[in-house]
């Protein structure tokens, strides 16, 4: 590769890292197989930039391999490699369109996201210090991510204008531009009053005037911060899941599908384009109510 494609490379080894919070082995894979298809593609195409490849040159890398008989999951893999690398792209604005969104997976089982218990959330809020600089900005932003879903680039781009607080409302600019309402539960309203007694007295740049959650130097917070303070509550909770910002997310989902919320209303609050997007937190259901009959019944 050359030294475009090497620090692009680079960069989204990183994200895998820090971002997708992804075990060492799964980023080790996901590195190899969209080295094996820069290679590939870029043996065939020197000098090709992200805004050259389409879906069909996906689509002709994704037959070679079906051609040399490797198994249905490890094409999934490659599928899933492509598509994470391609996401990465649009993040760092190096594509406008992503290609990688219409290729097919090859049916192979679904593997469900980890989520976090209650008491769990407890314990990663109860291990937020208060008394530091910063302690109830954090505490609101998992509360907010918990309590309401948001996505963590949702979290960062937070406008205090769209924070209805008497009507108990957040206006939410999602995937797409497109907007939606959410609930605000009293307990995520309650943490960002206490942070907003600080936030509102803080100097900022006017363009910076109306973001909710902000760092010491009056800046919006990036999505590696959110990351890393994640990672850092979990060990101090004693938490050893595998968790990310995405995590809260999940939780609020299963909690509410465990509570009999109705599987549109989860869909709209989520801001899903699709009703298949959100029918994965009915997996997860079923998974509790079978976990918990194991646990719990005497035949069992």
């Amino acid at each position: 590769m050359d030294a475009y494609w090497q620090g692009l490379f680079d960069r989204y080894h990183l994200y895998l890292k820090l971002e997708r919070s992804l075990s060492p082995a799964s980023v080790e894979a996901y590195l190899r197989d969209v080295r094996r298809f820069l290679e590939h593609v870029l043996a065939e195409r020197p000098g090709l930039r992200p805004p050259d490849i389409d879906l069909a040159l996906l689509e002709g890398y994704l037959r070679e391999l079906h051609d040399t008989g490797i198994a249905l999951r490890t094409q999934a893999r490659q599928v899933s490699g492509i598509r994470s690398f391609f996401g990465f792209l649009m993040l760092e604005k190096e594509i406008t369109d992503n290609p990688a969104l219409l290729l097919e997976v090859p049916r192979t089982g679904r593997r469900l996201p980890e989520v976090l218990t209650v008491e769990e959330i407890d314990r990663i809020e109860e291990a937020i210090d208060l008394s530091r600089p910063g302690g109830h900005r954090d505490r609101a932003i998992v509360e907010m991510m918990y309590g309401c879903g948001l996505r963590v680039s949702e979290v960062i781009t937070l406008r205090i204008s769209h924070l209805y607080r008497k009507e108990g409302y957040l206006r939410i600019l999602g995937k797409g531009s497109k907007e939606r309402l959410v609930p605000v539960n009293r307990r995520a309203l309650h943490e960002v009053e206490l942070y907003l007694t600080d936030r509102l007295q803080m100097e900022t740049e006017p363009q910076h005037r109306d973001i909710l959650f902000l760092n010491r130097r009056g800046h919006p917070l990036s999505r590696v911060y959110i990351f890393r303070m994640v990672k850092e509550l979990a060990r101090r909770a004693g938490i050893r899941k595998n968790i990310s910002p995405h995590t809260f997310r999940h939780s609020f989902a299963t909690h509410l599908m465990e509570g009999g919320a109705d599987l549109r209303a989860i869909q709209q609050m989520l801001g899903h384009e699709s009703i298949q997007t959100t029918e994965i937190y009915t997996h997860l259901d079923r998974e509790y109510l079978r976990s918990t009959i194991l646990d719990h019944h005497p035949r069992a």
